[in-house]
């Protein structure tokens, strides 16, 4: 639905293709795990790293691992060599303040 000029509705048909889909929602995020640049990287880098964030040292244990999140150092996400030396452990917190300072700077 979309409104006209004078704020009033103007009924909308949407017809859809209904073909089948070519590809499974199983096989499309199969897919996407595969072009993502190294999957699983983000376990690989808590296993190898640990759960301390690289910027404020703060160790989050087990428990809170959720909260920190894989940066790579140099930008590029498709770089993930398996020694781990793109990466760091960052909290969301040093995370933000990372990617706040480059649109800064």
């Amino acid at each position: 639905m979309t409104f006209g000029a004078r704020g009033g509705r103007i009924r909308t048909q949407v017809t859809a293709d209904r073909a089948k889909p070519s590809k499974s929602i199983e096989a499309i995020f199969k897919d996407l795990e595969k072009t993502s640049g190294g999957e699983g990287y983000r376990e690989r880098s808590l296993a190898l790293h640990g759960y301390v964030c690289a910027r404020c040292g703060r160790d989050f244990g087990e428990k809170n691992r959720h909260l920190l999140t894989v940066h790579h150092k140099d930008g590029n996400h498709q770089n993930n060599p398996p020694d781990g030396s793109n990466w760091e452990n960052l909290c969301a917190y040093c995370h933000e303040d990372v990617h706040s300072r480059e649109l800064l700077g």
